[in-house]
This record gives C-alpha cells, sequence and structure tokens, in this order.
C-alpha cells in the first residue's frame, strides 16, 4: 500500500525559504515518478515539480528558478525546496506519485499526501 506523507510547511515572509519533505512507502517499480502539486481554495490542484530516477526534474514556470525537488538515494523522501517565496506561493501543498512523467500527465491512477500548508506573507 503506498503512503505519502508531507512534513515541513508553515509560514514564511516573504524573500523567505522553506523546505518541504515527503516520506514514501510502499511504492513499486511502476510508481517510479513523484512530485508536488499546490491548491488553492476554489482553484485546481497544479502540478509545480516533478522528478523521477535517471530524469532531469521538471518545474512549472511560476516555480522555475525558485524551487528545487529532489530525492534522497533511496528514493524513500523527496524534498521541495523553495526560494524567494511569494505571497502567491501561498497554498496546501500535496505530494504525489505515479507511473508517468512529469505527474501531471497522468490522467488517473496517482497517489496522494495530505498535503501540508505553506503560507508567505507579504
Amino acid at each position: 500500500q503506498v503512503q505519502l506523507r508531507e512534513s515541513g510547511g508553515g509560514s514564511v515572509q516573504s524573500g523567505g525559504s522553506l523546505r518541504i519533505s515527503c516520506s514514501a512507502s510502499g511504492l513499486t517499480y511502476s510508481i517510479y515518478s513523484m512530485g508536488w502539486f499546490r491548491q488553492t481554495p476554489g482553484k485546481e490542484r497544479e502540478g509545480i515539480a516533478s522528478i523521477a530516477r535517471g530524469a532531469i526534474p521538471i518545474y512549472e514556470d511560476s516555480v522555475k528558478g525558485r524551487f528545487t525537488i529532489s530525492f534522497n538515494n533511496a528514493e524513500t523522501m523527496v524534498y521541495l525546496e523553495m526560494n524567494s517565496l511569494k505571497p502567491e506561493d501561498t497554498a496546501m501543498y500535496y505530494c504525489a506519485a505515479g507511473p508517468c512523467f512529469p505527474l501531471w500527465g497522468c490522467s488517473g491512477s496517482k497517489y496522494w499526501g495530505q498535503g501540508t500548508q505553506v503560507t508567505v506573507s507579504s
């Protein structure tokens, strides 16, 4: 059974940095891609960063150059390092895993964590 659990969210001032983490268990070889999505009230969940073994990470344009996604060596943890944070980055951030890369290319069959809130104040 795939389980994903986020941690590390919180509040930060504009221009600040934050790292959020996702611990993963139960992944199989076919579930080779992981990523981060975010969602604000009234809007659709959007993919912002995706990583897969052997591939160069892919980022959504609004976070490119500011956010970095990475695995630990065992691929049991996925991190999102967020720098130069802006108020518009405020959202619930979700870790996800699935069988395609980037993850927002999967029409279904994704696994989700419960989310962690990131709030950026101006």
